[in-house]
């Protein structure tokens, strides 16, 4: 296989579907696992396909890594942890040499937003608009804060001091899923990086190219061999053997609940390593007919439902709307929708991608199936299309005349599924909003600040949104409640994942 492509900054981003094709014709792609600063194959030499979403053909050819691979890293990871050169170098370098990665990150911006979208199918305007800069500013956020971030001092006699301080974990794996190859792993590895652990990143087999490319361009900013690795393969192969070994001192992850739950099993047969899990969600957007723009709330609706494709775990997939508006709003969101209609990835004025896989794709039409059995409305979307590109798209879909009890409101889809349910009081809609497994996310739309500080603390969701959907930056705490799951990435808080508080006493004569 060719080398990666050069280490040297891709310049003038390409503005067209034409430009950006030839510069897909002409990316060399890296397939092979990443450890001790060096590309290699698995040590089983299994490989399996990275194939396109857009179009079927064959990416590259990626090390499927399975236990012996997870061992060989572990190791490694450990004695370099042991040894110190990372760890024991003092914050403010380890910032400095995260600010360089982040600063990587953005000249090959490029390069890595073309791995993702030709990856999982994802607007290539989107993965260079979104996804880059969101991966660059969460790594330059995390290293920027490292160094502010203090030990305590507990209340003591005259005649001693108790210290406490935050001390690195060891080694972290870290699990993420394909929706957002990039950021999902900026959210997990900067803050594991940035408190002195090492890390071993498992990637999605369905997405794991720039996690791959991720690996040499953080040894290029100065991390130590050995203390950033990449272990492309599968979850029941090298994932299982990284949650179940006894040498892992932490496990992070992001993807479904019963992914999820699984984990925390194999962390309880092995070593009790500490476990953080981002898990599903089936999020609430609620309307009120007092919204202050109704025009504005739909757009942003059909955006919560049709960005990525829907497969997102926030996703707005439960619209909950007042019924004294609901069939305006429904014409309202049809309106909306005609903004995302899926199209070439590659093209700069594409909204809506390919599904990532023909897996994903059979889940979604299977689930519109399911819509139309159980007697919900359709009123717009429910078919796959450009099927002649060899690419894998479906069209947005609404369904109107939902309830809880439906499969299509109670059951994670992911993927560009609405499901509209009717509600007439502040009271129905928490009881709606809460009656689900998960607690992911949730909005509320109304002018009334009463009405919204009621519904928004009555929630159980970990991010509630206010007259806007999928708000907030780096300095707000991202994670759940109920099934989707303990974790709390981004924020200082993110900090207290990757650390155990150590207190030292000293007693003076």
């Amino acid at each position: 296989m060719s080398d990666p492509v050069s280490t040297n900054a891709i310049s003038g981003t390409p503005t067209s579907q034409p430009e950006w094709q030839a510069m897909a014709d002409t990316l060399a792609i890296e397939g092979r696992a990443y450890v001790k600063g060096s590309y290699r194959w698995a040590v089983n030499g299994e490989t399996f396909p990275s194939v396109s979403p857009m179009d079927g053909r064959e990416l590259a050819q990626v090390a499927s890594c399975d236990k012996a691979d997870a061992d060989k890293a572990v190791a490694i990871a450990r004695k370099v942890f042991e040894r110190g050169d990372w760890r024991e170098l003092a914050p403010a370098k380890r910032k400095a040499v995260l600010i360089r990665f982040a600063e990587l990150i953005e000249a090959h911006g490029d390069e890595l937003a073309l791995l993702d979208t030709l990856d999982m199918g994802k607007p290539i305007s989107h993965a260079r608009t979104v996804d880059v800069p969101a991966t660059a500013r969460a790594i330059r956020w995390t290293a920027e804060a490292i160094d502010k971030v203090y030990g305590e001092l507990a209340p003591t006699p005259h005649n001693q001091i108790g210290m406490i301080s935050r001390e690195p974990m060891g080694v972290v794996a870290a699990i993420v899923p394909w929706n957002f190859p990039m950021i999902m792993a900026a959210w997990k590895i900067a803050p594991a990086l940035a408190t002195g652990n090492s890390v071993i990143l498992k990637p999605s087999e369905k997405s794991p190219l720039t996690a791959i490319r991720l690996a040499a361009l953080a040894t290029e900013a100065g991390i130590p061999d050995g203390v950033f690795n990449v272990l492309p393969g599968f979850g029941h192969t090298v994932g299982k053997a990284l949650a179940l070994h006894m040498d892992v001192d932490c496990l992070v992850f992001t993807g479904s609940t019963n992914v999820a739950k699984q984990l925390m099993v194999y962390a309880g047969q092995s070593n009790m390593k500490r476990v953080w899990l981002e898990a599903g969600g089936k999020s609430p957007n609620i309307v009120f007919a007092d919204a202050p723009d109704l025009k504005k709330a739909a757009a942003e609706a059909a955006s919560a439902i049709a960005f990525n494709q829907g497969e997102v775990c926030t996703a707005g997939s439960r619209l909950l709307v007042e019924e004294s508006i609901r069939a305006e709003f429904v014409g309202l969101i049809r309106e909306a929708l005609t903004t995302w209609r899926p199209g070439h990835p590659l093209d700069p004025a594409t909204t809506c991608g390919a599904i990532v896989d023909q897996a994903q794709l059979d889940r979604i039409i299977d689930y519109i199936g399911i819509g139309r059995s159980e007697g919900a409305t359709l009123v717009e979307g429910g078919q796959r299309v450009m099927a002649e590109t060899g690419g894998l798209f479906v069209q947005p879909t609404v369904f109107d005349g939902v309830n809880n009890r439906m499969r299509i409101a109670s059951e994670e889809i992911f993927g560009p599924v609405l499901s509209v349910i009717g509600f007439t009081t502040a009271e129905e809609a928490i009881e709606i909003a809460n009656d689900s497994i998960y607690g992911l996310a949730a909005a509320v739309w109304t002018s009334n600040i009463n009405t919204a500080h009621k519904v928004a603390k009555a929630l159980r969701a970990g991010s509630v949104w206010i007259n806007h959907y999928d708000g907030g930056d780096m300095t707000a705490p991202f994670g759940g409640f109920k099934q989707s799951g303990n974790g709390r990435d981004k924020s200082l808080h993110a900090f207290d994942k990757y650390t155990e508080l150590k207190a030292t006493w000293l007693v003076l004569e």
